[in-house]
């Protein structure tokens, strides 16, 4: 595959990745009554049974026992594993809150923090239009801390939490199977979704099974609506940078965005839709300067060997 459309696949399964992350408030409101605990449960468990399902489907069920074997990535993907298990639990409490604007948020944050961690871990410079802006993401993470007047602790632990997730994700990528990789870090943290789940049985809270056929089909659907964009996200971060992958974060947060204003009906003060709008412009800018990258990398001429 040349570099060009290996970009072009990357490009579309982080589109993909975050439409799916974007649509899942719409989700979470019809898993209703299912709290946080129970919900990223089954998120866990039942995506390790997807993902064993494509391995097996696919055959590449040896790339994940020879995944097991290489203690170095299994300790990387057991702290991807931790990483999006907190992300998760944060994201979906805030649902549970009727505060998903508060997760919204914190997946504007992303950018900037995988840009930073970008930067710092893997020295990646930027243009100056992405300088321009991620001048305009810290300028709405002032207005927002202004305007709480004090930093939006729940907004920011999920921003770096994910962001972390990315850094690790991109530490190991190329060299790690995207559903295999996966299938890791979810084996990795069942134990503790074991006990979760134990803990809702154990205090008579369970809803699995109890509320409607709907209801249960629903919940279901928690292993593919997990995996699928965690995949899509794996396969992105080896063909992007880093910081480019940070800035398709803002699609997810716009689709949770509008859910938390017609779903949710969560209230919008003055300085969240300053931020908010600040944030829209960097996306701007950034599209922009995207879209130039990508028809100047059209126009270089590779030349042939022996040429």
């Amino acid at each position: 595959m040349t570099q060009r459309s290996d970009r072009a696949v990357g490009i579309t399964h982080a589109l993909f990745a975050y439409g799916i992350w974007g649509i899942l408030p719409i989700y979470l409101w019809f898993t209703r009554p299912t709290g946080t605990v129970e919900l990223i449960a089954w998120r866990v468990l039942l995506s390790v049974v997807f993902c064993a399902a494509v391995l097996l489907i696919t055959r590449r069920w040896a790339r994940f026992t020879a995944l097991l074997r290489d203690r170095r990535t299994v300790l990387l993907l057991a702290l991807a594993g931790v990483l999006v298990l907190g992300n998760w639990l944060l994201y979906v409490w805030s649902v549970e809150l009727n505060k998903p604007l508060e997760g919204a948020l914190g997946y504007y944050l992303n950018p900037l923090m995988s840009m930073l961690f970008g930067m710092l871990v893997f020295g990646e410079r930027l243009r100056p239009l992405q300088v321009l802006a991620l001048g305009l993401a810290v300028a709405a993470v002032v207005v927002l801390i202004v305007g709480y007047g004090s930093p939006p602790w729940l907004s920011l632990s999920i921003s770096i939490t994910f962001a972390l997730y990315g850094v690790v994700k991109k530490a190991i990528s190329g060299r790690v199977d995207p559903v295999a990789g996966f299938m890791v870090e979810t084996v990795m943290v069942t134990p503790v979704a074991v006990v979760l789940l134990a803990l809702v049985i154990a205090q008579g809270s369970l809803t699995f099974g109890t509320i409607s056929p709907g209801h249960t089909v629903v919940l279901l659907f928690a292993g593919v609506i997990t995996s699928l964009p965690l995949v899509l996200f794996a396969s992105a971060s080896a063909k992007l940078p880093l910081i480019e992958i940070g800035f398709f974060q803002f699609l997810a947060p716009t689709l949770q965005f509008i859910a938390g204003l017609v779903l949710f009906r969560e209230h919008m003060p003055v300085e969240r839709w300053i931020a908010f709008g600040i944030v829209w412009v960097a996306l701007t800018v950034f599209v922009t300067d995207m879209v130039r990258n990508l028809r100047a990398s059209r126009n270089l001429v590779v030349p042939t060997p022996g040429a």
